[in-house]
């Protein structure tokens, strides 16, 4: 017997993944540029006989170079099957049998999911249009277990300081905070001590944005010792496969790549937003490789999509009401993003 929660789960629909033979593809969000060539040099040295092996069950060696980019100790790291897997995992860890999910609307729609599969109903909450609106922001009673904060948000790009997400941490206490730093690197702030310092905090990472990784499926967890034991305790025996393991120390080893790569796709970000105001667009300021955008009166998100599409340029429309005026564009090359101003 099927339970009846999985029969009428509505599944996460991730960006359209289409083999079309001319494609400009800005909808998933996955970075322009290719990833460190010392990545490509450990592909090529990596030992295939190797797999006829178990991986690290526990990606030691990858935790170990995280934890030293944190500034951490290895206790303090889980290393998942991307960070959907943490995420996943950080629901069953920390939300009891009936209990509630919060989330902030609108946020990345796996959460929905997430909670469906879970059984625990999903609270949402209008977005806080501000850091003084967040740290004075209070849960009902009784408040979720879990409160998943994007941050910075998708899909709209934007982002709270570190005082004010302490402070919504503090008080939601003794409710656990996850922030979800998915787009992080692009933000130039974070909230990765928090995770460190209070109790009630984890924070999930992802190599499949900065890093230029998204293939490779590595997505990180940080918190104290005793929750990141407790993801431990719940996930798959050998979550992470010895070449992703392999491949993400790669590219950990060469962050000024990264780095190189995140300028450039900053530097186009504003560029091409300033175009699309000059336009009459409205674009939401972002701290992402994403804009989130409505076309000026007289067009609609829905028909530029289309246009687009036409022309094998892929961007990502949302149909929820509130969100169907948008679109949310992941920020190409400047020749991708001037193809698409040369349509709009």
């Amino acid at each position: 017997m099927i339970r009846s929660s999985v029969l009428s789960l509505a599944p996460y629909v991730p960006g359209e993944q289409p083999k079309m033979k001319r494609l400009v593809k800005l909808n998933a969000n996955e970075n322009a540029y290719p990833p460190s060539p010392k990545v490509a040099e450990a592909l090529r040295s990596f030992d295939a006989e190797t797999l006829r092996r178990y991986p690290d069950s526990e990606s030691a060696k990858l935790r170990h170079h995280l934890a030293r980019r944190y500034g951490c100790k290895m206790e303090n790291v889980f290393v998942g099957n991307g960070s959907d897997e943490a995420l996943r995992l950080a629901v069953h860890v920390f939300v009891r049998n009936a209990a509630h999910v919060g989330v902030f609307d609108p946020t990345y729609s796996l959460y929905q999911v997430l909670a469906d599969i879970r059984e625990a109903p999903l609270d949402k909450f209008p977005l806080p249009e501000s850091d003084a609106a967040l740290a004075a922001f209070r849960l009902p009673d009784p408040a979720p277990d879990l409160f998943c904060l994007v941050n910075p948000n998708a899909p709209t790009g934007t982002i709270f300081g570190i005082d004010a997400v302490r402070e919504f941490a503090r008080a939601i206490a003794p409710s656990t905070l996850l922030v979800d730093e998915t787009y992080v690197l692009f933000a130039g702030a974070d909230c990765l001590s928090l995770a460190l310092e209070e109790p009630n905090v984890v924070v999930s990472r992802s190599f499949s944005k900065a890093w230029s990784l998204a293939g490779l499926r590595v997505g990180v967890l940080v918190g104290s010792e005793e929750n990141i034991g407790a993801i431990y305790k719940v996930k798959d025996s050998y979550n992470v496969d010895a070449l992703a393991q392999e491949l993400a120390v790669a590219a950990l080893s060469d962050p000024e790549w990264m780095q190189a790569n995140v300028r450039k796709i900053l530097s186009t970000r504003d560029r091409f937003a300033g175009e699309l105001r000059n336009r009459g667009w409205f674009v939401q300021e972002s701290r992402t490789n994403f804009l989130w955008t409505r076309p000026p009166e007289g067009q609609t998100a829905a028909g530029v999509l289309e246009k687009l599409r036409a022309r094998g340029i892929l961007v990502r429309h949302f149909k929820d009401p509130g969100l169907d005026a948008f679109l949310r564009i992941s920020v190409g090359t400047d020749e991708q993003m001037d193809e698409i101003l040369s349509l709009v």
